[in-house]
């Protein structure tokens, strides 16, 4: 494969400076940190499904120096258990499986963005399952088949589950041969696999209208893979009064500025068409199949020290939703479920996302608008995690961080809390990982399959 892949990290920036306003003290106000989490998505933190603690693989491009010590301040500040090389919960490995070399972490600021979605995913893991191992596969760049490689090497090393907050456009003209050669990459019986679903949008035309234009549009692969769980996006706000305490909507474009992305959606090219996606206009299999969390405008809490200006940042995107539900897979023993029917299965153990759309798709509109039942943004909704654990190892019941959903377990957070803030705070998304150039954005240039080549504004 040539060309780059994209990442799917938004960082929330101040309108005034377009600049990140970092905070080393604390995690920057509005922010949801793990008590919200736990509390919105009502899981145990001290809880897991299985005897032994499931591992959770992450696969990115780069290296990242300071990813244990940039975790550790994460995990600490949340009174988080500890998670390092040292006592086994962490391990750091290249595209082969190697713990050296490392490979080296980006110069350019484009490349150096791919720090920021590394933290993101260990920390959104963290976030959902503070039990659960990681296994960060750090592949040499975003170019080739380098991250795909990861993905090999995820599921070779023993990994429960593996999220991949990336992808690329689907690229007319592929050959059978071809695409099935892409698909043995994500094929791993027993493993689920996960995806970001995108962050531009149906059929990634959610941007301003030059990045559409050069970029061009279509769905984002692997999140189409038939082996794959595409995991899309919602704004998540406290709702004081009501039963779960929380509410979400799809997450939808910034009224003036589709820049500022959206949650992502489309129908593949080639992928067959499920047979649990009977609701989908689309001939071929449609995104997404579940979400959570990732509007960047009520962001989550990252700590990363080597971004511009270093320190807590607040991030969104599917890059969020992704590894936060893949570690929800794992703690709740359900890695081994390698297809989104078993999403289909249960959805009474999903809360149905109704409202919000993530741009314009005609007459189809379930792919664009939030609905009952499956529909695009959204998928079949999300995790209402206590309702998938075992008797007894059940949710957090009144919740650690505001909420007031409901659950059976006892579990509890002593870290800090965090605001769980319920608005934009007047912010500006932009990107945390590009191909390269200047100016606002996200994506790192994709050429996915060999056919198609793109670059991205930073």
């Amino acid at each position: 494969m040539t060309g780059r892949f994209r990442c799917f990290a938004r960082i929330q920036t101040h309108r005034n400076n377009r600049r990140i306003t970092p905070d080393a003290a604390a995690p920057l106000a509005g922010s949801l940190g793990p008590p919200d989490l736990q509390s919105a998505y009502n899981i145990n933190p001290t809880r897991l499904a299985t005897a032994t603690p499931p591992t959770v693989a992450i696969v990115d491009a780069f290296g990242y120096t300071s990813l244990a010590a940039d975790l550790a301040v994460y995990r600490t500040q949340y009174g988080l258990p500890p998670c390092t090389v040292g006592n086994g919960c962490l391990t750091i490995v290249n595209q082969d499986g190697q713990p050296t070399p490392l490979p080296a972490q980006g110069t350019t600021a484009n490349d150096l963005g791919w720090t920021v979605e590394t933290a993101l995913d260990v920390d959104m893991v963290s976030a959902a399952c503070p039990l659960c191992k990681i296994l960060v596969v750090q592949s040499a760049n975003a170019g080739g088949n380098n991250l795909e490689l990861g993905v090999a090497t995820a599921a070779r090393l023993g990994a429960t589950v593996i999220s991949n907050s990336w992808g690329g456009s689907e690229a007319p003209g592929v050959s059978a041969t071809a695409f099935a050669q892409e698909e043995a990459y994500f094929n791993h019986p027993n493993i689920a696999v996960f995806a970001s679903s995108g962050d531009h949008g149906y059929n990634n035309t959610v941007d301003s209208p030059a990045n559409v234009q050069a970029n061009g549009t279509g769905p984002n692969y692997p999140a189409t893979s038939q082996y794959v769980i595409a995991v899309g996006a919602t704004r998540l706000v406290k709702a004081p009064g009501t039963a779960r305490g929380w509410s979400e909507t799809a997450w939808a474009a910034t009224a003036g500025k589709p820049e500022n992305g959206a949650g992502g959606s489309a129908c593949s090219l080639y992928t067959a068409k499920p047979a649990y996606q009977t609701a989908s206009p689309c001939t071929k299999k449609a995104t997404a199949d579940i979400a959570a969390v990732g509007d960047p405008g009520t962001g989550v809490a990252v700590y990363n020290s080597t971004s511009v200006g270093g320190g807590w940042l607040s991030v969104g995107g599917t890059s969020a939703s992704s590894p936060f539900v893949a570690a929800i897979f794992a703690m709740t023993g359900n890695g081994a479920q390698t297809s989104a029917q078993f999403v289909a299965n249960n959805v009474a153990k999903l809360w149905d996302v109704t409202s919000g759309n993530n741009g314009t798709c005609g007459t189809q509109t379930l792919l664009c608008n939030a609905a009952t039942g499956w529909d695009g943004p959204t998928g079949f909704g999300t995790p209402n995690v206590g309702a998938f654990m075992p008797a007894g190892t059940g949710g957090t019941g009144t919740g650690t961080g505001g909420g007031t959903g409901p659950g059976n377990g006892n579990g509890s957070n002593n870290g800090a809390g965090s605001s769980g803030g319920s608005g934009d705070n007047g912010t500006d998304i932009t990107g945390g990982c590009s191909a390269g150039g200047t100016g606002a954005g996200l994506l790192l240039g994709v050429a996915l399959l060999g056919l198609r080549r793109r670059r991205r504004d930073a």
